[in-house]
């Protein structure tokens, strides 16, 4: 068994769509809650976002997970990368102290099927306590895999109704 440290997951996915197309859903708070796969995403307050530090309120369940009785609660999701239908990343900020500065965030990358996404979540830099508190990760990669699957059908549902 090895002794490395995974601080990071990737998964990616090829979506029969433009970059635009996902980007658009990747962009809108509704979209975030829509395309969850873990559940603990319940609604969203705020508008698209369209740059780095722009923020939404993301109103969770943690029972979802059955991990930690924290019940309802909301969380901001603040922008950290943002290339305009290329890359968009985002870091949690919450009630808990210290911050924890995980990241999530998507790659698009054209290619002839349509579009190869990848989505990645990072815990790489956050706090030491964090890291110490031996939590990570909290979404699984089957978590990661089966949200770009809802994200397929999410973007080809919205292509067919405006069509």
């Amino acid at each position: 068994m090895s002794d490395d440290v995974i601080e990071r997951m990737e998964v990616q996915r090829t979506i029969k769509a433009d970059p635009a197309a996902i980007f658009r859903v990747l962009c809108d708070p509704e979209g975030h809650v829509t395309i969850d796969s873990s559940g603990m995403l319940q609604s969203s307050t705020g508008e698209p976002v369209t740059g780095v530090g722009d923020t939404f309120v993301v109103h969770m369940d943690r029972e979802a997970l059955n991990d930690y009785p924290l019940g309802l609660y909301d969380v901001t999701v603040s922008i950290k990368t943002f290339e305009q239908d290329r890359e968009i990343a985002w870091t949690i900020l919450g009630q808990i102290k210290p911050q924890i500065g995980h990241v999530y965030g998507y790659r698009l990358e054209p290619v002839d099927e349509g579009t190869l996404v990848t989505s990645y979540y990072d815990w790489s830099e956050i706090e030491q306590s964090w890291k110490d508190a031996n939590v990570f990760p909290i979404i699984p990669e089957s978590a990661l895999r089966a949200t770009l699957g809802i994200l397929d059908r999410t973007v080809s549902r919205e292509a067919r109704a405006s069509s």
